[in-house]
């Protein structure tokens, strides 16, 4: 069926990959391929619980399927049609995760010793692109926002300071909304790094929805970016783990792309992933405008019901405005330590008294994220779980205590990659680790935002803020777990480095 939308005839109501997945699932025929449960005809109670249907659609790359490394067929013309729907040149199905998409930009963009211009408050998946590429990061320092304690985007003359200061930098990383929802000024930073001839490459895992709806900030490849990654599971509704690419220009060849892809990608992707992203797309293509108008109606109408509770507050995209940033309307950002509670409290609460699961907490909040599979009793039950919760501690607690978070960032000794990879490494006490340059990366999880890097010096505030999380219960993600942390050992790295 060919529709009409956006002003050009397309046919994005067709799913080329799914179509041909369930096709086959008709077939009649003998297997003595992978995977081992031959579609399904293995019995098991993974089986019983999540259907027949589910293994027969778990196929490895059969005669007529497609293959993701070298797509010349349902796989192509499905990433054809994505690449359409978001704006883009080119478009890769992604099968684990944003990560995957962020680290093929970073390798694509920056070899080893090359600069490249970012934020602090990145990913753990940034990071490591770091690490596999080599590249020397020049950071700049977010917004840091002291009353909800989160960083926010990166001020747009921060920037183009950093980029005048490094002109020989090659590339400008943006994460284009931070986890919170906070976008910056990208068409501008877009517009500013391409006069220097930089790459720029968008962390977009929030924000695949951008580009369906007029009432959200620009998308990356509306902006002109270079590549972004999109992580659709985040807020379309294609599976977990599923994610895209998106590619346009001519600073990053599609040759490139596929050589890197090759390299760090699964040969056995999988198929129920890019069936899901296949349909998730014709979805929000179609009904996305629609949908989201619903949802930032719905959310508004929810910031207001809120902002009626003692003691917890729904930040309004006002806010953000004022600092010249643009927001996420289908995100709420909830405070709720003026109950003299933290967010890490909340989050527990809300969950096991009111069956609430929220994103994530932070020191001073909660974030819920809503999206097109949302509804007006989501929206209700939540109120009612904060009415609650606000009446909880109206009851019990009568003097809001100091709730304290560190708002800086470790100073910077070397490349990610040589303290990771490279320099001599021994283990020591967290306790112990003050002045100590770090060889791994330190982070809670949600959202994944290392706390300190490979190369960065472990100062108090970076172990107050550990030990904070650490009592507050957060996952806290490293490469030991006896309370120890992996550190560069300076004598023996300072001695090698002396002799060379």
């Amino acid at each position: 069926m060919i529709i009409k939308y956006r002003g050009v005839i397309v046919k994005q109501n067709k799913t080329p990959f799914f179509t041909k997945l369930k096709e086959y699932t008709t077939f009649k025929a003998a297997h003595f391929d992978v995977p081992g449960h031959k579609m399904g005809k293995i019995n098991d109670e993974f089986k019983e619980y999540v259907g027949q249907n589910t293994l027969m659609l778990d196929v490895n790359a059969p005669r007529g399927l497609d293959t993701l490394n070298h797509p010349v067929g349902v796989i192509k013309e499905a990433q054809e049609l994505l690449a359409e729907a978001f704006f883009a040149e080119h478009a890769y199905f992604l099968t684990n995760g944003t990560s995957q998409g962020i680290m093929t930009m970073i390798m694509a963009a920056v070899r080893a010793k090359e600069k490249i211009i970012m934020p602090r408050n990145v990913h753990k998946s940034i990071i490591n692109g770091l690490i596999l590429s080599g590249a020397i990061p020049i950071f700049v320092k977010p917004v840091m926002d002291a009353d909800l304690g989160i960083a926010n985007g990166m001020p747009l003359e921060s920037v183009k300071q950093a980029i005048l200061e490094n002109p020989d930098a090659k590339a400008v990383f943006v994460i284009n909304p931070t986890y919170f929802g906070v976008a910056s000024d990208l068409k501008t930073i877009v517009d500013f790094a391409h006069s220097y001839d930089m790459v720029v490459l968008v962390d977009e895992a929030h924000g695949s929805h951008f580009a369906f709806n007029d009432q959200l900030p620009i998308s990356a490849m509306q902006a002109k970016a270079d590549m972004a990654a999109c992580s659709t599971h985040k807020t379309i509704g294609s599976l977990t783990q599923s994610s895209v690419l998106l590619l346009q220009g001519k600073r990053i060849t599609p040759a490139r792309i596929r050589t890197i892809l090759n390299i760090i990608s699964t040969t056995s992707p999988s198929s129920l992933l890019m069936g899901s992203i296949d349909v998730a797309r014709k979805n929000i293509y179609n009904h996305g405008k629609k949908e989201l108008d619903r949802i930032i109606a719905l959310t508004a109408d929810t910031r207001e019901r809120i902002n009626k509770i003692s003691g917890i507050k729904a930040i309004l995209p006002t806010y953000f405005k004022e600092s010249k940033f643009e927001y996420d309307l289908t995100k709420i950002i909830i405070k709720v330590s003026d109950l003299g509670i933290s967010g890490f409290e909340a989050y527990k609460e809300l969950f096991d008294e009111s069956r609430i699961q929220v994103e994530l907490a932070e020191t001073h909040l909660i974030l819920a994220l809503f999206s097109i599979a949302s509804s007006q009793q989501d929206a209700d039950q939540l109120v009612e779980a904060l009415e609650k919760l606000a009446e909880n501690h109206r009851k019990n607690k009568n003097i809001v205590k100091k709730i304290f978070i560190n708002n800086t960032f470790p100073e910077v000794y070397t490349r990610p990659r040589e303290a990771a990879v490279h320099a001599p490494i021994k283990y020591v006490l967290l306790e112990e680790a003050i002045d100590e340059i770090a060889a791994e990366s330190i982070m809670i999880y949600p959202p994944g935002i290392p706390i300190v890097i490979p190369g960065e010096i472990m100062c108090k505030s970076v172990i107050d803020d550990l030990k904070f999380y650490i009592e507050q219960g957060s996952t806290i993600l490293s490469d030991t777990e006896d309370g120890t942390v992996k550190v560069v050992d300076k004598e023996i790295w300072f001695k090698w480095r002396e002799e060379q």
